[in-house]
């Protein structure tokens, strides 16, 4: 499970994007009720991902974020200093716990792009007091080769126009009984 969380003065948001065994990758995008600070978000972020994990009873589950604040408070190598933060400190940790086998790891930001890019969407989003849902379609435009002549253009678009006939049963010639 990778996470982010994104914060500006018009919004926060956090992504946070599963890969199964198979590799099939399974993004979230949230969008953030109240304006938060960046380490605020990310612990959103994380604790939203591991919410998910528990409903789905997800084990083994390998976490990478690339806050190192966040992750460092998690592994106890940074003291948690600012009391707005030690809600959701401990909260993570006790839905980490109630996972059990769960490793937590720093990445570096090129090395959580899709997390980063979700968390980023849902706080450029979070203005709207409506629910969004964006499809994220696979695409791939080809355009045609056309000449800089209009007629030549015109002469190609009838070339490529293929012609469909509806053929009625009764146009096929049978014997009646």
């Amino acid at each position: 499970m990778y996470f982010d969380g994104a914060s500006h003065k018009e919004g926060a948001g956090a992504g946070v994007v599963f890969v199964t065994s198979e590799g099939e990758v399974l993004p979230y995008s949230f969008t953030l009720t109240q304006n938060c600070s960046n380490n605020v978000a990310e612990y959103q972020a994380l604790i939203l991902g591991l919410e998910i994990a528990v409903d789905a009873k997800q084990l083994p589950l390998k976490v990478y974020g690339d806050s190192q604040l966040v992750v460092n408070q998690l592994l106890g190598l940074y003291e948690v200093k600012k009391p707005e933060l030690l809600p959701y400190h401990n909260y993570a940790k006790r839905l980490m716990g109630w996972l059990g086998d769960v490793e937590l790891e720093h990445l570096p930001r090129k090395d959580n792009k899709q997390a980063d890019a979700l968390a980023k969407l849902a706080s450029t989003l979070s203005m709207t007091d409506k629910e969004a849902r964006i499809p994220i379609c696979k695409s791939w435009v080809i355009p045609p080769i056309f000449s800089d002549d209009e007629d030549d253009m015109l002469q190609e678009e009838e070339n490529h126009v293929t012609e469909v006939f509806e053929v009625e049963e009764e146009d096929w010639a049978t014997t009646t009984g």
